[in-house]
């Protein structure tokens, strides 16, 4: 990786991250965390934090685009801070291809496409 490529992050997806590899995963709670606090401290990832604006912001695009409260909040929290891709198999996201708040967009793409 390097500072062209760089990724974001966020409070939802490292904590669902730590479920999937924890309980879906079956690991060792202690390796799980020892690992996303090395992602938390990599140099090119962005850690965008989440604010009150960014939830109500989250809970009119829930309504509006029938999204889930965790990806709405995703979503929102990368439209506010203007990340222009969001990675996911997610078919749901990928049907929408993208969503718009104010004048910034977001677009779903299949990583493997």
């Amino acid at each position: 990786m390097s500072p062209d490529y760089r990724v974001a992050i966020n409070p939802t997806i490292l904590h669902e991250t730590y479920n999937t590899l924890v309980f879906g995963q079956k690991w060792v709670s202690d390796e799980a965390r020892k690992r996303l606090r090395m992602l938390l401290k990599h140099p090119y990832v962005e850690f965008l934090n989440q604010t009150r604006k960014i939830c109500n912001v989250a809970l009119n695009l829930a309504v509006k685009h029938e999204l889930g409260g965790r990806d709405a909040l995703i979503i929102t929290n990368f439209l506010a801070n203007k990340v222009p891709t969001l990675y996911t198999h997610d078919q749901d996201l990928l049907a929408l291809e993208k969503i718009s708040w104010k004048n910034f967009h977001l677009v779903f793409k299949d990583p493997l496409r």
